[in-house]
């Protein structure tokens, strides 16, 4: 989902970060705010008008980071581990490691975004109506507006958005099957997204081109994310309690420390076609040498350095016990980026998993249990 981030700071414990595309919508909603501002007020400077949308802007994703840390504290509770909340280009979300362990669980965790939005709204509205200030009161009830829309657009029932969730954790509750719920609350998530398209076409041949390519970005990315969350519900489904031994290659090919990178490319990575291999003298694990090691060093310069030298030599990040869960094992490559690992029993390199050998298990598996 996400592209190039930078972590700000902690909040209550939960990680903060902005997407790099975040900027742009900073940078279009600061301009929508200065021109919004300075019809609704006039007389006043370009600075204030310029501060004036740029603190809306901020106290508007602030907003945001408090709607989703409603979801990430209440989530927490529950006993739903937190990756962190992201800012970026369609606001922001917070970033489950597990789905929710009950109806009940997701009922509060969906709720709780909205209940923060709802507080907002009524916080700014009664600040707004106890100042005289026009250069205060007019971005005060922007912003008590703006977090009513937040709230009913995110209690619409369509998955991903919060009503969506709200509604699966009914539909769960109703059947006891996380699976169906998801499917028919991500179906629903799907046609509100088709409907959205819609008004985006209706909005472009209108003449209201800007606001048609929001709705139309808005809608994809809704039909990308229900459609993802249903698939990120068979994946943990399926591979939970699948030990990580199931997977892996036995006996992996290993690299000598020694070896100077060039003879690595020619005799290991172009022969077996693969691009990350564990370096190994004597029985033990020295590191872990991938492709994207060489970019360090020119091409012509490759007989000259060795694979030690290029190696990443902390082992314990990319290695995992052999009767670990296969979901640990996906949730460890997403974090360290990395589509293999080694599996280690104590010192023992005893195999290696690759993110392909657990996707090509889901295939298998989902298209049996579909033949039933």
């Amino acid at each position: 989902m996400f592209g190039r981030r930078w972590r700000l700071f902690r909040l209550l414990g939960i990680p903060i970060s902005v997407d790099a595309s975040w900027l742009i919508i900073l940078a279009l909603l600061t301009w929508t705010l200065f021109n919004l501002f300075n019809e609704a007020v006039p007389g006043l400077s370009l600075t204030v008008y310029v501060l004036m949308g740029l603190g809306a802007a901020l106290a508007f994703f602030t907003c945001i980071v408090l709607h989703e840390l409603g979801h990430a504290l209440t989530a927490r509770a529950v006993g739903i581990p937190m990756s962190g909340i992201t800012l970026f280009l369609f606001g922001g979300v917070a970033e489950m490691e597990d789905e929710p362990r009950s109806a009940l669980s997701e009922f509060l965790m969906a709720i709780a975004g909205p209940a923060v939005s709802a507080v907002l709204a009524a916080l700014f509205w009664l600040a707004s109506s106890l100042t005289e200030a026009p250069a205060i009161a007019f971005p005060l009830r922007y912003l008590a507006v703006i977090n009513l829309t937040v709230l009913i657009f995110n209690l619409v029932p369509a998955f991903p958005l919060d009503g969506g969730r709200v509604l699966r954790s009914m539909l769960w509750g109703l059947t006891g099957n996380l699976r169906r719920a998801t499917y028919w609350s991500s179906l629903l998530g799907q046609a509100f997204a088709w409907l959205l398209i819609w008004f985006a076409i209706l909005n472009f041949f209108a003449g209201h081109v800007v606001q048609g390519v929001w709705l139309g970005l808005i809608a994809l990315f809704l039909k990308s994310a229900a459609q993802g969350g249903y698939q990120q519900v068979l994946v943990r489904q399926t591979l939970r309690g699948e030990p990580v031994s199931r997977f892996m290659t036995r006996e992996p090919i290993v690299v000598p420390p020694n070896l100077d990178l060039r003879t690595w490319v020619e005799d290991f990575v172009y022969r077996c076609h693969r691009k990350q291999f564990p370096v190994a003298s004597k029985g033990s694990v020295a590191g872990v040498i991938g492709t994207q090691a060489l970019a360090k060093y020119p091409r012509a310069e490759w007989p000259n350095h060795t694979v030690a030298e290029a190696m990443q030599p902390d082992v314990a990040a990319l290695s995992i016990a052999p009767n670990a869960d296969a979901l640990q094992a996906l949730a460890q490559m997403r974090r360290t980026e990395s589509s293999r690992l080694l599996v280690m029993d104590g010192d023992h390199l005893v195999g290696v998993v690759s993110l392909k050998d657990l996707l090509r298990f889901l295939d298998l598996k989902l298209e049996l249990d579909n033949e039933e």
